[in-house]
């Protein structure tokens, strides 16, 4: 994907990369990059931090939680999530477990006068 080609290889202590988190993403059922400061205005957050939905594949683990495409995570499974490694280390531990929940912010439906909301998803087991 072009998306994933223009991810940084920058790799944290513990040997994730943007990369790799992003492969993740589309193994859980989500294409994701990260909240740079085009989205940062565009969906009026305080600061570039979380991981950005660009797409939810159909049938996923994702789609069946309600995890929808302009939200963006800020956690998994109680982790706090600020940048694409951050994620890819807390959804490779989350996936390996039966359940888990994935916390984001997400746009509001047009014509809702509160704007912005948070949402916490639960994910079951995975679906054969």
């Amino acid at each position: 994907m072009a998306l994933l080609a223009g991810l940084a290889q920058a790799e944290a202590p513990n040997g994730m990369t943007e990369e790799e988190a992003a492969q993740l993403g589309e193994e859980f059922g989500i294409v994701v990059g990260p909240v740079d400061e085009e989205i940062q205005k565009e969906l009026k957050l305080q600061r570039p931090q979380g991981v950005a939905v660009f797409e939810v594949i159909g049938n996923s683990r994702a789609d069946y939680a309600g995890i929808k495409v302009r939200s963006v995570i800020k956690e998994v499974d109680k982790h706090e999530i600020r940048t694409m490694v951050d994620f890819g280390v807390a959804i490779k531990k989350a996936m390996k477990e039966c359940n888990f929940t994935v916390g984001t912010y997400e746009p509001a439906d047009p014509g809702d006068p509160v704007g912005w909301g948070v949402n916490f998803h639960f994910v079951g087991c995975k679906r054969d």
